[in-house]
């Protein structure tokens, strides 16, 4: 038993070597590289883009008009709040007019009393006419009879001092006329102010519009040149923005310029320059510039304004939006080399110029990138351009 179990301990140490030297080669299997096929590409280049200074500015109504009274009277009803559109000739508020009526009437009785002197003055006149006219007759016949010695000298110089006398009256009485006429002018300007005065009473809207402030409430007392509404257009806005010196050359009359409102949440919009206010701001050296907007029923005076004016030219490289691949919080888009192979590149972007935006760094001009990414590109895959 002993030499049995000596004899296999002398097989296994005889084989053991043997077993321990066949090695066994891990296995392989060849794989064709993906490929994507149809893969629109562009080549990066330098695009000219001009150089955009943001201007902020306000928005402003076209008209604003501040309404107050022209007399001093008791505010007597308020037709309309802030808020309310009101259309020219409307009737916004009302002043007691009962002072108003009572110089009206005055000034209407002091018209009748003119009237009625002009009248006595005209019936003097023409008594004074008809005196004058027979002194003179009667003066030319005492001349022709003084001629023939028929009348004495105190009969003629009675006669002729009558005609001065009557000439005296008559010049009297046409001033009489005059003065009375004056009167009767004095008096109708009178009741035409008393009439002015009675449609002051009655503050009107002088345009269409919104009221956007009320500072007198029934029963206030009105003061000529006080305030009482603040009117606004609702349409004709403009925006008035601060530019610095020294861009100010590169703004013209009537030039189209880009306007963004935010609160609006809506594209730009193009205005264009109605005024530039010639004098600058000694403190800050700036100008006022005024842009006319579009009609736009959103639009209300007080909003925020940026307003785009074009400085000068630049060349920047520029990419479509839909080019951009978005990974986490890593931007990058396909780079395809030589081999048409695609490699994901990280990028940096900058400002956006419509479907457009700029690419800081990661992309040089003459690289070939995919236009319009898919899921199914990867690093290293294979691409096919498509015709």
């Amino acid at each position: 038993m002993q030499q049995r179990v000596h004899y296999l301990f002398a097989v296994f140490i005889l084989f053991f070597p043997l077993a321990c030297s066949d090695k066994i080669e891990p296995g392989t299997t060849t794989e064709s590289p993906a490929v994507v096929k149809d893969v629109p590409l562009a080549t990066a280049s330098m695009a000219d883009q001009p150089i955009i200074y943001e201007a902020v500015g306000t928005v402003r109504a076209g008209i604003k008009s501040n309404l107050s009274s022209k007399l001093l009277g008791t505010v007597e009803a308020i037709h309309v709040r802030e808020g309310d559109r009101v259309k020219q000739g409307d009737t916004l508020v009302l002043i007691d007019q009962r002072q108003v009526n009572a110089g009206l009437s005055k000034a209407e009785a002091g018209l009748s009393e003119a009237k009625k002197g002009l009248a006595a003055a005209i019936s003097n006149r023409d008594a004074a006419q008809a005196s004058e006219k027979l002194a003179l007759a009667t003066y030319e016949r005492y001349v022709n009879l003084k001629k023939d010695d028929s009348v004495s000298v105190q009969e003629f110089d009675e006669v002729e001092a009558r005609y001065r006398q009557a000439k005296a009256a008559l010049r009297r009485a046409d001033a009489m006329v005059e003065a009375a006429t004056a009167r009767v002018k004095q008096a109708e300007a009178a009741v035409v102010t008393a009439q002015v005065s009675r449609k002051d009473a009655v503050i009107t809207a002088p345009h269409d519009g919104i009221i956007t402030g009320k500072m007198i409430d029934k029963g206030d007392l009105a003061k000529p040149g006080t305030p009482l509404l603040a009117l606004e257009t609702t349409q004709g806005f403009c925006v008035d923005v601060v530019l610095p010196e020294t861009y100010i050359d590169h703004v013209q009359p009537r030039q189209k310029v880009s306007v963004r409102v935010p609160a609006l949440k809506t594209g730009p919009l193009e205005g264009n320059v109605c005024t530039i206010v010639p004098s600058a701001d000694p403190r800050s050296r700036s100008f006022i510039v005024k842009i006319n907007l579009p009609i736009e029923r959103k639009v209300r005076s007080g909003l925020f304004a940026r307003v785009e004016i074009p400085i000068g030219h630049t060349k920047k490289l520029l990419i479509a939006q839909k080019t951009v691949v978005v990974r986490g919080q890593l931007t990058g888009l396909h780079l395809v080399d030589s081999n048409n192979t695609a490699h994901f590149r990280l990028i940096r972007l900058g400002k956006t110029f419509g479907d457009s935006v700029e690419v800081l760094s990661g992309l040089k001009e003459g690289d070939r990138y995919v236009v319009e990414p898919t899921p199914r590109l990867q690093d290293g895959v294979k691409v096919e351009v498509s015709p």
